[in-house]
């Protein structure tokens, strides 16, 4: 089930969206988004006798994320070479800002601060309920599901500072989207879910959730172990190689097998 927060120019709400996803994971013409009432994290999947045309209406961020992201550095090996970095022997966290999160088709802004705003495709874990130390095995009960995300980095940056909240954190520096995907379980291919990432069309990531380093059963493990996870907490499980630089006016769509795509544009801050 592909649940979305939408709006028609009212109050934002929450809806299911129907349709088949093409190659290029878009959606028909055809593709509509049944209303629902209420936020499902907390009141259920409940139908409203309301639909739109999903071209009529605007996608929004799929999840408010209640207290945090959580990030993972580091989780696939070729990325970790690229930048000269070790892989880690747990899985290595940090924190961005519930208020870093945007939705599809809105502006990534560039900051003043930094000279290298890059891009970093990832698939997104949804949490859905209250947690807390919860065991590898047991980590599909507590995931709502799926979605995409840009993890923005000023790589400079990141580099410069000792931890990486300012590297991470600024405002739009995690776009989510298009949808929270309830019926996916990445564990269950082989060949793990391919992730894509386009400059202005180009493909410059072109890797496998199979190359994670930590899985996503370990993760959540390891985040739980630290902190209480609430609903609606989203955990970002890292990005293959092939991260680049961002300027602005560019174009950048991130894809996942199954998931759709996100498409976000660079703009001055």
């Amino acid at each position: 089930m592909r649940i979305a927060r939408f709006t028609t120019g009212e109050d934002p709400q929450y809806g299911v969206v129907t349709g088949d996803l093409d190659e290029h994971g878009q959606l028909g013409e055809d593709a509509v988004i049944v209303a629902l009432a209420g936020d499902p994290l907390y009141v259920g999947v409940k139908l409203l006798e309301q639909e739109h045309r999903l071209e009529d209406v605007r996608l929004l961020a799929p999840v408010l994320p209640r207290s945090k992201v959580v990030g993972i550095g580091r989780n696939y090996a070729k990325h970790a070479a690229e930048l000269g970095n070790d892989v880690p022997d747990e899985p290595l966290m940090f924190l961005k800002p519930n208020t870093s999160v945007v939705g599809p088709g809105d502006p990534v802004f560039h900051p003043r601060q930094t000279q290298d705003l890059q891009y970093e495709g990832e698939l997104a874990v949804v949490i859905g309920r209250i947690c807390r130390d919860v065991p590898p095995e047991k980590a599909t009960d507590v995931i709502h599901g799926y979605t995409i995300a840009n993890d923005v980095t000023a790589r400079d940056l990141q580099r410069s500072d000792d931890q990486w909240t300012r590297a991470k954190g600024f405002d739009s520096f995690c776009p989510l989207g298009p949808w929270v995907e309830t019926d996916l379980d990445p564990q269950a291919f082989a060949d793990g879910l391919r992730v894509r990432t386009y400059l202005n069309g180009d493909v410059v990531q072109d890797g496998s959730t199979a190359d994670m380093i930590f899985d996503v059963p370990t993760l959540v493990a390891h985040v739980s172990s630290v902190m209480t996870l609430l609903p609606g907490d989203v955990i970002l499980t890292g990005t293959p190689e092939g991260v680049g630089r961002m300027h602005v006016g560019d174009e950048v769509e991130v894809a996942i097998d199954g998931l759709g795509a996100l498409t976000n544009t660079i703009k001055e801050r």
